[in-house]
């Protein structure tokens, strides 16, 4: 590790990986890169925590286009990534989403986000309840309005493979990674200058990114600034099926996909089990290191909701069960991406709310067009600039899970 480097990555999971990989990938990038970890393990990461999905059905284009090109990077990840013979698999399971209204409300929703996704080229259809009861029999759909599937560009991959490739190609590109705890940044003259780390050294820095997850806002508080980002708990559970549907359905080779019932529980498959989870019912700020899971939520909302839906999980035995955190941005629920208007080298790449894992490639992508250009070369992400904070503005994300 040097004294001096042009960009410092606060933060190593998935999205600073990605910032180090696409400044470092881009021929117009002749700097040094620093990316600071405080837990190489990735215990505790969002990433690492994550069910790890992508889909396109969201309710703003912004959100449907960076997750347009996740699905891109992930098909291509094995030349992007290529570290001589070896070129990762992320295992994508292209098993689409599934959402189901049961009000005329979460109908018109669904119909209205429809309608953004149709304009930007998602495929994405609507299905009236006779088609989804065609499609999934082994769902109960008597209450059901309207369902809206992902046929492709949707699914679950390796979380922790994304980020690793990411590292492990960034680093071969020039990219160095410390595992260390920015403890203060330094300003002046209207800018950030330094970093100093737990251990003592400081460092000085040409930009500054903020890609550190759930603690994004104690990050900012570093440099002065205030950030809508806290830790919101989310537990996941994996159960078992006496009698699985899995490869049931009359379409997509008998996959079932990840359904959203109208009471916002949500399962997949997850190999020979499903994975499971809800928002909670009340959802308050954690503490940064609260990881323990709301056991009660599976046997008060989730098993029920799930044994109304369908047969298949009426006898369901929980294997395993673990708590992670989103980094949820209060203001919105979209992400908070490019630099403060006071500390124009100081960028956020922060706010995901629970969307980072697939928006990590645009991101990436994102912030070094920021510092290699100073502005987008490729997808204008401007719409969920930092501006939109200061003038508490929301840009609104309706489509969270």
């Amino acid at each position: 590790m040097r004294d001096s480097y042009d960009v410092v990555v606060v933060g190593g999971a998935v999205i600073g990986c990605a910032v180090a990989y696409y400044l470092t990938a881009n021929p117009d990038f002749d700097g040094s890169v620093l990316v600071v970890e405080r837990d190489p393990s990735f215990g505790r990461a969002s990433t690492a925590l994550s069910c790890s999905g992508i889909r396109t059905q969201f309710s703003n284009a912004v959100n449907v286009r960076i997750s347009q090109y996740g699905a891109e990077v992930i098909r291509d990840f094995a030349e992007m990534a290529a570290l001589g013979e070896d070129r990762p698999d992320l295992q994508f399971h292209q098993g689409g989403y599934l959402f189901l209204a049961a009000s005329p409300e979460q109908e018109r929703v669904l119909r209205e986000n429809h309608e953004v996704q149709r304009r930007c080229g998602a495929d994405v259809v609507l299905w009236n309840r006779d088609e989804l009861a065609a499609a999934f029999p082994h769902l109960r759909v008597d209450d059901i309005r309207l369902a809206s599937y992902g046929r492709s560009g949707e699914g679950w991959f390796d979380n922790t493979g994304m980020m690793a490739g990411f590292r492990a190609k960034a680093r071969a590109q020039g990219a160095d990674f410390v595992t260390d705890e920015v403890v203060a940044i330094g300003r002046g003259r209207g800018r950030v200058d330094s970093v100093t780390l737990a251990s003592g050294a400081t460092v000085r820095a040409g930009w500054v990114v903020n890609a550190s997850g759930p603690r994004a806002a104690l990050t900012a508080r570093m440099a002065g600034l205030d950030l809508p980002v806290e830790p919101r708990k989310r537990t996941l559970f994996v159960f078992d099926c006496a009698r699985s549907p899995e490869g049931s359905a009359a379409i997509n080779q008998g996959r079932l996909p990840l359904m959203i019932d109208p009471s916002g529980v949500f399962c997949r498959p997850e190999g020979r089990y499903f994975l499971a989870g809800c928002r909670p019912d009340e959802d308050p700020v954690v503490d940064w290191d609260d990881f323990e899971p709301r056991h009660s939520e599976f046997e008060e909302k989730i098993w029920p909701m799930l044994a109304a839906r369908s047969e298949g999980f009426e006898a369901i035995k929980v294997m395993n069960q673990w708590a992670g955190h989103y980094a949820y941005n209060t203001l919105d629920h979209n992400m908070i991406l490019g630099a403060h208007p006071e500390l124009g080298n100081f960028i956020f790449a922060n706010g995901f709310s629970g969307h980072g894992l697939q928006q990590g490639p645009a991101t990436g992508r994102g912030v070094s067009e920021l510092v290699i250009y100073g502005g987008y070369r490729t997808l204008d992400l401007s719409e969920v600039g930092f501006e939109r904070v200061l003038l508490s503005r929301p840009f609104l994300e309706k489509a969270i899970i």
